[in-house]
C-alpha cells in the first residue's frame, strides 16, 4: 500500500507503476498485468479516475481502485455483495444490489445447481453473491458460488438475521483483518456477519438483543479509533 494517502479527483491520470517497476518493464522488455477496481478505467494508454477518492495500491497482483465513500454502488467485477430478490423468471432471478440498476442471478448459478436440482427462492429472500460481469451498458450479472473452488464458500442464501446499510468505505475497512471493531465484538460473544461491497452488512446471533448490538456498534464504529472502539463495545456489552 502507499505510504502516503494521495487523493485524486475525476479526470486525474493514475501512475500505475512506479519507477521500480518502469525499471524492471526496460530489463524484461514486457509491460506488467495492471488490474483496475473501482472508481477507475482504461482511456488508450492512460489509466484515468472517474471519481474523487484515496488512491490504494495492493501490490499482489499489482491492484488499483479508489476509495471513496459515495452513497450509490456501482457494481464491480469480483465484488461480493449482498442483495434482495426481487423477481423470479424462468432462468433467472432479479436482485437489488442498491445500485442504479437491478441484477440477474442465474437459476444454475449456486453450488451443485441442475435444471432438476435448483434453489427456489422467493422475493424477499437475501443472498451473499459474487458479481462476475459488470459493465455499465449492461446489468451486472450474479454467481452464488466461489468458480476456484466450485463450492459455495459463504455464498448462497443468507438465512435469518439483520441487514444494515452502511457506507461504501466502512464495508471496506471490515473486509480489512486490521479493522479491531468485529474482534472486540466477538470477544463476547459468537455471531455471523456477511459484508457486502455495496453498503449492506448481514449480521445474525443468538438472539435478538445481541443482533442489535452488533448492528449499533458495527455502525457507530466508522469513526472511531481503536481504543474508542474498544470502549464503546465494553458499555454496550455491560448494558445487556
Amino acid at each position: 500500500m502507499p505510504s502516503e494517502l494521495k487523493v485524486v479527483l475525476p479526470g486525474d491520470l493514475i501512475p500505475a507503476a512506479d519507477e521500480n517497476d518502469k525499471s524492471q518493464m526496460e530489463v524484461d522488455d514486457e509491460a506488467p498485468v495492471v488490474r483496475l477496481g473501482p472508481g477507475l478505467t482504461q482511456v488508450q494508454e492512460d489509466i484515468v479516475s472517474m471519481k474523487a477518492g484515496v488512491l490504494k495500491h495492493q501490490d499482489t497482483g499489482n491492484k488499483w481502485w479508489l476509495e471513496s465513500n459515495q452513497r450509490r454502488y456501482v457494481a464491480a467485477t469480483g465484488e461480493s455483495i449482498i442483495g434482495i430478490v426481487v423477481a423470479r423468471l424462468a432462468e433467472y432471478y432479479r436482485v437489488d444490489i442498491g445500485a442504479a440498476q437491478s441484477a440477474i442471478l442465474p437459476i444454475l448459478a449456486f453450488e451443485g445447481a441442475t435444471k432438476k436440482n435448483k434453489p427456489n427462492l422467493i422475493p424477499g429472500t437475501l443472498v451473499y453473491a459474487r458479481v462476475i460481469l459488470a459493465n455499465k451498458d449492461m446489468e451486472a450479472e450474479l454467481q452464488c458460488f466461489n468458480p476456484s473452488t466450485g463450492k459455495a464458500d459463504g455464498y448462497g442464501e443468507l438465512k435469518g438475521g439483520f441487514v444494515i446499510k452502511c457506507s461504501l468505505g466502512l464495508c471496506r475497512r471490515l473486509l480489512n483483518p486490521e479493522t479491531p471493531i468485529l474482534s472486540f465484538l466477538g470477544e463476547h460473544f459468537p455471531f455471523e456477519t456477511a459484508v457486502g461491497m455495496n453498503g449492506r452488512i448481514w449480521v445474525n446471533s443468538e438472539g435478538p438483543k445481541y443482533t442489535i448490538l452488533l448492528a449499533n456498534a458495527i455502525k457507530n464504529s466508522e469513526y472511531l479509533s481503536e481504543a474508542q472502539c474498544k470502549a464503546m463495545v465494553d458499555s454496550l456489552v455491560d448494558k445487556l
